[in-house]
């Protein structure tokens, strides 16, 4: 856990200095001017989160990975038997540089942040305070276990712009590449149009009571779910037995939803078109309400959860000016504690990386 503290002391004081040093600009998709965190030192930060991530040896299914890029030599015939072509063409490309799967590894990793943290850019009101959700929070972590679906949700968030905008049919485009990486990506299309809507009406209501009702019939959802999808790529879901995901995680993921809805209308008058972020973030925690029941289900909310990262920095200006910096001290305390609960205490994270230890 040594390099993972000191990633996130490292990545908080460049993204604190990168707000610090900004510059006042206009989102064009919003109509909003905020400031601009100064580029060189948002690339510092990046290229932390690049090499943890991308010089790692373990975490997750990364050794899953490393051994099926050392196994296989990616010739079209095998591309085309696999799930998920982009990925699959991907280390096709990789494969002709290198046989080392560490170019793998840094190259997911490399593409992955990097996105990411460009649509935070973009959009956040308090940069640091995002990529250090990011990190807490756990999608910093989430992203080296899941590779090919983080890397969608990654290509899916730059399709932001579109989402605010109303453009599906680049929206759609983008959403399609992501797929080639990770099918389930084909989800976020119909969702375009549930999200693009007011946010807490009463189809909010109907969401968040969808969800309760799922975990109370979760038996007989499973079942219906499971035989829908038995012969497709996502049948082996159906025999994952991990448990669910914890509930403090779910309550971490709805306190900025709960500020959010006491703040909505100030929201919507900083930030117009804060709906289709609030819905985004909404179905993410739906998604993990439902996977109290089944792990296998917070999957899902990966694709949602990037745009909490954009609405917990909005949610501060929420309040008075005297509460504002109360809150901003309260929300990093607290997503610390959440993070050395997860990854000490409940998940005892162990990360290697002979590059950097040797380093440290």
């Amino acid at each position: 856990m040594t390099i993972l503290w000191i990633n996130l002391a490292i990545v908080f004081i460049f993204s604190y200095l990168g707000r610090y040093f900004s510059t006042y600009s206009l989102i064009p998709a919003t109509g909003l001017y905020v400031f601009k965190p100064n580029k060189v030192l948002v690339f510092l930060a990046v290229v932390c989160l690049v090499c943890v991530s991308g010089l790692r040896t373990n975490i997750g299914d990364t050794i899953n990975y490393i051994n099926i890029y050392t196994e296989n030599d990616f010739s079209w015939e095998y591309i085309k038997s696999q799930k998920d072509m982009g990925f699959g063409i991907l280390q096709m490309l990789l494969k002709k540089i290198s046989n080392d799967p560490q170019i793998l590894i840094f190259t997911t990793a490399m593409v992955t942040n990097v996105l990411i943290v460009m649509v935070l850019y973009k959009y956040s009101r308090i940069f640091e305070l995002s990529t250090f959700v990011f990190i807490t929070g756990g999608l910093h972590l989430v992203s080296m276990n899941g590779i090919r679906q983080v890397l969608a949700a990654a290509i899916i968030f730059t399709a932001t712009k579109y989402l605010l905008n109303g453009n599906f049919v680049k929206y759609s485009l983008i959403v399609l590449i992501a797929s080639t990486f990770h099918q389930s990506a084909l989800i976020l299309i119909p969702i375009y149009f549930l999200v693009r809507t007011k946010a807490w009406t009463k189809s909010t209501l109907a969401w968040l009571s969808g969800s309760v009702i799922i975990v109370l019939g979760y038996e007989q959802f499973s079942s219906l779910l499971f035989s829908a999808i038995e012969d497709t790529q996502y049948s082996d879901y159906s025999t994952f037995n991990e448990g669910g995901a914890n509930v403090i995680r779910v309550a971490v993921s709805a306190a900025p939803l709960l500020i959010a809805y006491f703040g909505k209308d100030k929201l919507r008058e900083i930030f117009p078109k804060s709906d289709y972020i609030v819905n985004m973030s909404l179905l993410g925690l739906i998604f993990m309400i439902v996977s109290t029941q089944q792990w296998i289900f917070a999957r899902f909310s990966i694709y949602f959860n990037l745009y909490q990262l954009i609405l917990i920095s909005w949610i501060i200006d929420l309040f008075s000016k005297k509460d504002q910096k109360l809150l901003y001290y309260l929300v990093l305390v607290l997503f610390f504690v959440f993070y050395f609960y997860e990854n000490v205490i409940s998940l005892n994270i162990l990360y290697k990386s002979e590059i950097l230890e040797n380093l440290f």
